[in-house]
């Protein structure tokens, strides 16, 4: 049936209807204004309470007592700190036992400890602070009357100090049953290399698949079939790629691994639980996050771009390599600084995969054996004694520094093709 109104009547009775509906539309955009403002709020309060109770855990008051008094170990009037690497070595030797001296000189000869590594020994083994109470940074502060007046009642010979668990020492030493000698610097190091491993194998491949299926696959059933498989691995639970891990890389590929085809592993320990296999299980990990995203930045570049290098007569090669995948590369190292995070922060498959919980040597090679920062977090806060949980929570901040610092390096880089795209 026609409509017998006129256009101006037609176009009026929209108006009126429109501003009939106005004060409604209104209310409900306010609505979901407040909502996502509300969910921003809530979102930042959190972090910043999650922030608060690390640097509180961080910071404080610490009552120690030495086993033996460092006073008592200066010679000819020189005290223990400033007495060099050969005379620490006797102080050593002379205070613990045979075997456990052995030990030591087997994990690595004392003639290529450094003096601080020796030093460290020292103080955990011989003068072995043993830590009788610790307080938080905010109890630190506000309750300082009290926390003297305990000490004093119950430990009258400990040492009181206001120190910070985050300190160079921490950063630089290695890793210790005593809670106030512990440091992270293995696991820095054990990170830095299983994320350096992860990037150099999952970004290639995952570039190359993403450019594959974008610009070369035909539309047919198996490369549906492959996209949904991609689409479904980005969500499965990180275990599962332990898992695969573990039976993959640490079992069936454990001469590859472990650096025993190459003559490069000790065949006591060489068993597939290195940082090898803790990179390709991280790699596995990203990787479909990396192939979604970058298919995402692929499609993102316009139509026109590629048939103006067609036009003037480029191979498709050519214009996905030169004009194609620069125009896609800053959303594809965005994808990559995001899918870096996740990684570095992951603990449950580097566990199935064989992460060590303690070890004193520092890696030299990916045939190595292995622990990282989410590793060293979660056994320290697992430990019964309190002052560890003080210790994980400088870790957490190394944890996040260095997470900062590398998505920081990417997205300087990412800014920089920017820059050259405009």
């Amino acid at each position: 049936m026609n409509d017998a109104r006129s256009l101006p009547e037609i176009t009026g009775s929209l108006l009126k209807e429109n501003a009939s509906n106005l004060p409604r539309r209104q209310r409900t955009g306010l609505i979901w204004r407040v909502i996502f403002q509300v969910s921003t709020i809530t979102g930042i309060l959190t972090l910043t309470a999650l922030l608060i109770n690390i640097f509180n855990s961080s910071f404080g008051y610490v009552a120690f007592e030495n086993e033996i008094a460092p006073e008592s170990l200066a010679v000819d009037g020189i005290p223990l700190e400033e007495l060099p690497k050969e005379t620490l070595i006797t102080i050593l030797q002379e205070h613990i036992s045979a075997g456990l001296f052995r030990r030591f000189e087997r994990d690595e000869p004392f003639a290529q400890r450094s003096r601080e590594n020796v030093y460290g020994l020292v103080l955990e083994r011989v003068i072995n602070p043993q830590v009788v109470g610790t307080w938080s940074l905010r109890d630190s502060l506000f309750n300082r009357e009290q926390i003297f007046s305990q000490i004093a009642q119950e430990f009258p010979s400990a040492d009181l100090q206001f120190i910070s668990w985050l300190n160079p020492r921490f950063i630089t030493s290695t890793q210790s049953s005593v809670a106030f000698n512990s440091g992270v610097r293995i696991a820095i190091l054990g990170s830095l290399w299983t994320i350096a491993i992860t990037i150099l194998v999952a970004f290639p491949l995952g570039v190359g698949a993403a450019i594959y299926l974008e610009e070369y696959a035909a539309t047919n059933w198996v490369n549906r079939i492959i996209q949904t498989n991609i689409n479904n691995l980005a969500g499965v639970p990180s275990i599962i790629y332990g898992m695969l891990g573990l039976a993959i890389f640490v079992r069936n590929l454990e001469p590859f691994t472990s650096g025993a085809v190459f003559g490069f592993s000790d065949p006591a320990t060489a068993n597939g639980r290195t940082l090898l296999s803790a990179g390709f299980t991280l790699a596995l990990l990203i990787l479909p996050l990396l192939i979604i995203n970058g298919q995402e930045s692929i499609r993102a570049v316009p139509q026109s771009l590629r048939q103006a290098s067609y036009g003037l007569g480029a191979t498709k090669w050519q214009t996905v390599w030169h004009h194609v995948l620069p125009s896609a590369l800053p959303g594809i190292l965005t994808g990559t600084i995001l899918a870096i995070s996740r990684a570095i922060g992951e603990t449950a498959p580097l566990v199935v995969v064989g992460a060590a919980t303690f070890i004193t040597l520092n890696p030299s090679s990916p045939f190595d054996k292995f622990t990282t920062l989410p590793i060293q977090i979660y056994q320290w806060t697992s430990r019964p004694q309190s002052e560890f949980r003080n210790v994980a929570a400088a870790a957490i901040i190394v944890l996040l520094v260095l997470l900062l610092t590398l998505n920081a390096a990417a997205v300087l880089l990412r800014n920089r093709y920017s820059r050259r795209l405009s």
